[in-house]
């Protein structure tokens, strides 16, 4: 039996994906080496446009626990500089903090919802392809099989073994300067100030949360989360390390980078809690996302320093941006060159990614010629457009997948109230957004352009935004972005429309009504 499309990997990255095809009509298999979910705790929550994805999946609100839409936050952190966005008023910056086994739990709680198959403890050998079908050795509980399988996505991370044995490159490179040291870790309460949370360091000072403190001895975080002891955190230069870590020797590399002794103490209880240490980093690209049936997401096809929070937001997004594409692939559709647009779109936001955190991570390098650059960087920061650049580059808001007649092609749909034609409640784009399929919103009064589309591919919808202005109509590709957008009805955009109907749907003329003009 032939299935079609096979996932390595249960994290955020592989989970999320199988949704996304589920969604889409296709059956995922997705396999996982754990036996059981890990506890091990990792990332501590998401920032940047995935938010706001997750939003219009309907994940969001499972995830924070309330029905409140997201909303950017007023200050962030870029190279342990801070970055104020209050002043901002497209401020593009969105966080939810919420430990990655928690996003686990959830991604896999709605995977399950939809049917997607999910093996533990089944681990991918081997693999061999052919042009019709790729082969995937497993190793299971009950010993080993094969699957047969359309397609095969690497989601198991930076090691992955189906990038290794798909023969794709993982240029990059390797650092060994920096040791980082991490751990849960219970400070007295009277050097946390409740009102801002902030680490109130006698002889040394104050450190807000939440944000990487730098000084020209090393780099430290302190930041409390709700219903667990504080994280705290260092990173330190051609500092020795060897054996296993100890909280003792936490304690010490605190020391050494603040100057002082901070009481810490070892948290109680099971946890689990985090106590690691972490020599050096890498920067890796791979060289490309696909070869023959087989494709990468997330760390599988990028890696870099976790500086600023980007890794989960260039994962879950690679997977949203491949979803539909892939789904379309398998079910016949899909125009000439729409898989491959994959990597033409995700690989120059991985670029992107590495080269922002490598320019973060030379930002908090000891050094007095550092000191000097940050100082200047505080001057650069202090304008609101260098500001806004740098947030929509953290965020990912900064990304263009196409250029198009209208500005707002190629980019993230805004957020819009919509009232629906015959309807009386208002509703957000987020809330129709949430079965991940085309969706071209006509705001004309007669819906001239959702009349005139005569294919169930796309989903038409007839509405009003609740603020005025252009555009008069827009395109939505399922992964969020704009398609084609129109302020006017003329015949130029009417071409246009049919043109991405074509190029991203693969609808042709004799799948659409003439889109001639309407009498309004």
């Amino acid at each position: 039996m032939l299935t079609e499309v096979v996932i390595a990997g249960a994290g955020p990255n592989g989970l999320m994906l199988a949704c996304e095809l589920s969604l889409a009509g296709v059956h995922p298999i997705v396999l996982e080496r754990l036996p059981e979910r890990s506890e091990e705790p990792r990332a501590n929550g998401l920032v940047g446009q995935v938010v706001r994805m997750l939003d219009r999946r309907g994940l969001y609100e499972r995830l924070k626990g309330d029905l409140v839409p997201p909303a950017p936050v007023p200050a962030f952190t870029f190279g342990a500089l801070p970055l104020e966005l209050s002043g901002l008023d497209d401020n593009p910056l969105y966080i939810l903090g919420v430990p990655q086994r928690r996003i686990e739990e959830v991604l896999q709680e709605r995977a399950l919802e939809l049917g997607v198959e999910i093996r533990r403890g089944h681990e991918l050998t081997n693999l061999s392809q052919t042009p019709e079908a790729v082969t995937v050795e497993v190793s299971g509980p009950d010993g080993s099989y094969e699957l047969q399988a359309r397609y095969l996505v690497g989601a198991d991370g930076g090691r992955s073994l189906t990038r290794k044995l798909a023969g794709i490159d993982f240029p990059g490179v390797t650092t060994d300067t920096m040791v980082s040291r991490t751990a849960n870790a219970v400070v007295p309460p009277e050097l946390v100030d409740p009102a801002t949370g902030a680490l109130v360091v006698p002889e040394y000072g104050v450190i807000p949360p939440f944000r990487h403190h730098r000084n020209e001895r090393g780099l430290f975080v302190f930041a409390a989360f709700p219903g667990r002891a504080p994280l705290v955190s260092t990173g330190e230069w051609d500092v020795p390390a060897d054996g296993p870590m100890t909280f003792g020797e936490m304690r010490e590399s605190v020391r050494r980078v603040l100057g002082v002794d901070l009481p810490l103490a070892a948290p109680e209880g099971d946890g689990p809690h985090v106590l690691r240490r972490v020599v050096g980093g890498n920067s890796r690209l791979a060289a490309r996302f696909r070869e023959g049936r087989v494709l990468l997401v997330g760390d599988a096809a990028h890696v870099h320093s976790a500086i600023g929070g980007p890794g989960l937001n260039l994962g879950l997004q690679d997977t949203i941006n491949l979803g539909w594409k892939l789904a379309a692939e398998i079910q016949g559709w899909a125009p000439d060159g729409l898989l491959d647009s994959y990597e033409a779109e995700r690989r120059p936001v991985g670029e992107r990614v590495v080269m922002q955190t490598q320019a973060q991570s030379a930002l908090i390098a000891p050094g007095s010629e550092v000191t000097a650059l940050r100082k200047l960087f505080l001057e650069l920061l202090a304008k609101p457009d260098n500001t806004r650049h740098i947030a929509a580059l953290m965020s990912g808001a900064d990304i263009r997948y196409a250029d198009g007649p209208h500005p707002l092609v190629g980019q993230w749909a805004p957020d819009m109230v919509l009232t629906l034609t015959g309807g009386a409640d208002s509703v957000r784009l987020a809330e129709l957004t949430r079965t991940a399929r085309p969706l071209l919103f006509d705001f004309t009064p007669d819906a001239v352009f959702a009349r005139q589309v005569g294919t169930d591919r796309i989903q038409t919808i007839a509405a009003q935004p609740q603020t005025s202005g252009p555009p008069i109509a827009l395109l939505l590709r399922p992964d969020g972005y704009v398609a084609w957008a129109a302020e006017v009805d003329g015949p130029e955009e009417r071409e246009a429309l049919r043109i991405a109907l074509a190029r991203w749907f693969g609808v042709q003329a004799g799948q659409a009504r003439p889109l001639t003009s309407a009498t309004r």
